[in-house]
């Protein structure tokens, strides 16, 4: 996980996607940001258009998961399509390094997505006519590399991925959860500074989904990518987000980091989301510390990182407590057994 406050590479601003006749004609010169967005977006529906996005505004942050979830309909994979131009905003702006990609021309846009986006979408979308290793190359050979620099980099892609020894197998051949490793692997072989997921997990098996989640988060530690991820699981968006956006008909209904979610839904729509959520799974240790205990040498310590979950085994066999730490190992408190038994209360 990262800190949210460090460099933007991705802004969405204000942004709009209609669909109807003329829907340009609702918004002078473009611009999404509006005095009264959800009266605009009414009065833009009384007219029998459809707002599929409505006044979309987030930051996604240098090596951030940024996860935007939300039920089926609720404009998430329409954002994200968005934010790539595959679907072209109605208004707003998506600044990528401070440029305004909806102010580039075609050619640096086909310029931009090859050199500096990823995507990878549900559906596999394998070329069934090529094996594993040309598969992963092919974008290579669309920007024009030669024949063995593209290999040597998609070898490298299929050996991180996990698939060595794949190489010469055809899509028909693979499973699932292998046919999505090529696919992640071909958005990686670019090596994008900006990488979109659209519920890419979503056609897996609960079992092979679960691990797939493992291998991105893993991959996510060695390449610290910037990443905007589509999800309609709150489970999923749990273990893979820093931070994360709940959308409902076309608006973000709340932007914070899982745990916050959880603690303070801003609306029953977003409590409706994270009502199943075992608390001991968001809650960190940092979060239930215990006013009355005093720091001692004598006790164990946890990172104030460390979900519930993980520390109530070694929790159970201090009664006293255990040492928490901060970002720089400093002890910042304690957490006891009677402040988690607290804490996890409060969600009952």
């Amino acid at each position: 996980m990262i800190k949210v406050d460090g460099e933007i590479k991705l802004s969405c601003r204000n942004v709009w996607k209609v669909y109807g006749e003329h829907p340009g004609q609702f918004f002078a010169g473009g611009e999404g940001a509006l005095p009264d967005p959800a009266a605009h977006a009414a009065a833009i529906r009384e007219t029998g258009h459809i707002v599929a996005a409505s006044n979309v505004s987030f930051d996604v942050h240098v090596g951030e998961i940024f996860v935007i979830m939300g039920l089926s309909g609720s404009g998430k994979s329409t954002v994200v399509r968005c934010l790539s131009r595959l679907v072209e905003p109605t208004a707003g702006h998506v600044l990528l390094d401070g440029e305004d990609l909806l102010a580039v021309s075609e050619r640096e846009l086909i310029d931009i997505r090859r050199h500096k986006m990823g995507m990878v979408f549900q559906s596999f979308g394998l070329l069934p006519h090529l094996n594993v290793i040309d598969n992963v190359a092919f974008p290579l050979k669309l920007q024009g590399d030669g024949e063995a620099e593209r290999r040597e980099r998609a070898q490298k892609m299929v050996d991180l991925v996990g698939l060595s020894g794949r190489e010469a197998a055809f899509p028909r051949e693979l499973s699932g959860g292998q046919q999505q490793r090529v696919g992640i692997a071909r958005s990686l072989a670019v090596e994008p500074e900006l990488w979109f997921l659209d519920e890419p997990f979503s056609a897996l098996d609960p079992l092979i989904r679960r691990q797939m989640q493992d291998e991105f988060l893993k991959l996510q530690q060695m390449l610290h990518k910037s990443i905007v991820f589509i999800t309609h699981d709150f489970l999923e968006a749990l273990r893979i987000a820093d931070r994360m956006a709940i959308m409902r008909d076309g608006v973000i209904v709340q932007i914070g980091t899982p745990t916050e979610l959880v603690l303070n839904p801003v609306d029953d729509y977003v409590s409706e989301f994270t009502s199943e959520v075992p608390r001991a799974r968001v809650l960190a240790a940092r979060d239930v510390l215990d006013p009355a205990a005093t720091p001692g040498a004598d006790r164990p310590t946890v990172s104030g990182k460390a979900k519930l979950e993980e520390i109530l085994p070694q929790l159970a066999g201090h009664e006293d407590g255990l040492a928490v730490t901060g970002a720089d190992d400093a002890v910042i408190g304690v957490v006891t057994p009677k402040s988690v038994i607290a804490a996890l209360a409060m969600g009952g």
